[in-house]
């Protein structure tokens, strides 16, 4: 029995490690595409629904910065895990959840209204250094979707820069899906051409899941969150992480 238990654990780190190293030639082939140095991307792991053992998996092959947006999952998982990860949250975020992400993450992903981000400013721990947030913004204009209208941006962006507890690293998005390499740059474009003209001084840009991690990496990508490409499809999930 403990001889089959291990076998099984070791086949799921087998092939969470090819799938790590199939990303990285992804990665190192979409920069050298775009005549970028690939240390300029970070890698987050989409955790969010994973066990606990293929994080330690994912621990143990280097990766530090996780993904998530169940938050009950994701503080057990914190919890569970080395001090020196580094925890996002990227799920929309709402009145009720401001409490656990400011006391537990590192990054925010999805900040799009001022009242979450005065919520945030007023609850993250003084023992704690200020949380790292990216305003989310609707570049497809998709009503499903979260963030503000890039008209809001610049607003939203001068509200947060007062706020001492929350330090505004750059943007994100989730544009609407699409397997045409040009219609995914062209919402990528849109975003950093924000970031240049709303934040000049900041420099993170959160795109690129999954599907379209090199159009996003063409058009200035600092950070790709990646979920299927490195865990495998999620049964009965849809979301392209």
């Amino acid at each position: 029995m403990t001889a089959t238990k291990l076998s099984a654990n070791d086949a799921a780190r087998n092939r969470l490690q090819l799938r790590l190293a199939q990303l990285g030639d992804r990665i190192a082939a979409a920069c050298a595409q775009s005549h970028r140095n690939p240390a300029e991307i970070t890698l987050l792991a989409v955790s969010k629904a994973q066990t606990l053992s293929q994080l330690q998996h994912a621990y143990a092959l280097g990766l530090r910065e996780f993904g998530e947006s169940y938050l009950q999952e994701a503080v057990g998982k914190i919890k569970a895990l080395p001090e020196d990860c580094r925890w996002h949250f990227i799920g929309p975020t709402q009145s009720n959840k401001t409490r656990a992400i400011a006391e537990n993450f590192d990054w925010l992903h999805s900040l799009d209204r001022a009242r979450i981000a005065d919520r945030l400013n007023a609850q993250r721990p003084p023992q704690l250094p200020p949380l790292n947030v990216c305003i989310q913004v609707n570049v497809s204009a998709e009503a499903s979707k979260a963030g503000v209208r890039p008209q809001e941006l610049a607003a939203l962006a001068a509200h947060v820069d007062r706020l001492s507890r929350l330090r505004l690293r750059g943007l994100m998005c989730i544009p609407a899906a699409s397997e045409d390499g040009a219609t995914q740059r062209t919402a990528f474009r849109q975003l950093r051409e924000l970031r240049d003209q709303v934040l000049p001084q900041a420099r993170t840009l959160s795109m690129g899941m999954s599907s379209d991690l090199e159009a996003a990496i063409a058009e200035g990508s600092t950070i790709v969150r990646i979920g299927t490409a490195l865990f495998g499809a999620r049964h009965g999930k849809t979301d392209q992480a």
